[in-house]
């Protein structure tokens, strides 16, 4: 029975505690978020569950980090490295291995390569284990096409496309990709960071390192899709002319070559969703998972299914690179 705490209880959070609580070979034993609504209440009463898990969400990570009631901790509270630091810290601290979701904890020296040294150390320090995962990055954009090049005599490029109806996805995911804004508040979230899709110079990288290619340059680019008719999901209405999402890309170039392109196509109401991965090399190949991956549901079981890898891994700093493949398992 493997013992597990939850902190961040947002969709992908409760997402993840959903799945996990349907397990036989896994128990809840602590949930965590700041969130003073959820404060107090038990975790079922969250996940919509009639039976009563017996576990009342606290705002004081501090009373439930102990490495004696649990053998891991599931973090997903933000996608920022930089925001979570202090939190992956308290729990390195306590003796406790993370999976997160954190895209940017996801392959750390994209963005984040003073942090690399210092939190592979403390995490040795404590003998545990830190890994960030999920399906974008972790999975579709990176590993996936990793693993497609075991059988390649030779890789010249790599392209992704990632083609996703955003109607069926969380509320968050509808506002991260514009969904509902005029061209100029696209534009303007877009500079500030708001509108965007956060691990496409993650899952860059990692290709890159992987393969042995040295990035020489990395270029990304976001551009809105306009509604061409009304589109109403369970969250919102998009009118015609506004924005119902994004086309955002990622180009790595090695030695001024472009070599690895990612391209996320993400808004509401896109038709025939898809995860493509074109690999140009001997042989070339061409792989489509038709109707696409739900970003959450796949986020969430990722996440559940790396679990037993994450315990029963090497202390230190961990990528989706240079962990065994995860894979589901009967609980």
């Amino acid at each position: 029975m493997i013992r597990v705490i939850h902190y961040g209880l947002g969709p992908i959070g409760l997402g993840v505690a959903k799945m996990i609580s349907k397990r036989a070979d896994m128990q809840i034993v602590g949930a965590i978020d700041i969130d003073p609504d959820k404060i107090g209440k038990d975790l079922s009463e969250l996940l919509g569950d009639r039976q009563m898990l017996g576990v009342k969400v606290t705002g004081d990570a501090e009373s439930v980090l102990d490495r004696s009631r649990a053998d891991i901790v599931v973090l997903t509270t933000a996608s920022s490295l930089k925001k979570i630091k202090r939190q992956i810290v308290q729990i390195v601290q306590a003796g406790l291995p993370i999976v997160s979701t954190c895209e940017e904890l996801s392959y750390p020296p994209a963005h984040n390569a003073e942090q690399v040294e210092e939190l592979d150390a403390l995490a040795k320090q404590h003998r545990v284990a830190i890994y960030g995962t999920g399906v974008n990055p972790g999975f579709t954009m990176d590993a996936l096409p990793l693993m497609l090049t075991a059988p390649c005599a030779d890789v010249r490029k790599i392209h992704v496309m990632r083609m996703q109806d955003a109607s069926v996805r969380r509320l968050p995911f509808q506002q991260k990709i514009g969904a509902g804004l005029t061209r100029e508040e696209f534009q303007k979230r877009v500079d500030q960071g708001a509108v965007r899709h956060v691990g496409l110079r993650e899952s860059i990288s990692m290709i890159a390192d992987s393969l042995g290619w040295t990035l020489s340059d990395y270029r990304e680019s976001i551009e809105p899709v306009i509604a061409a008719a009304d589109v109403t999901t369970p969250f919102l209405t998009v009118k015609a002319g506004l924005v119902a999402g994004l086309n955002q890309s990622g180009r790595g170039f090695v030695e001024g070559k472009e070599q690895i392109t990612l391209e996320l196509v993400a808004y509401v109401g896109a038709p025939q969703s898809h995860d493509t991965v074109t690999i140009e090399g001997q042989p070339n190949i061409t792989s489509t998972i038709v109707g696409g991956l739900h970003g959450d549901i796949a986020t969430a079981a990722v996440t559940v299914n790396s679990i037993r890898r994450v315990i029963a891994a090497p202390a230190g700093l961990l990528t989706p690179n240079n962990l065994p493949l995860p894979h589901w398992t009967k609980g």
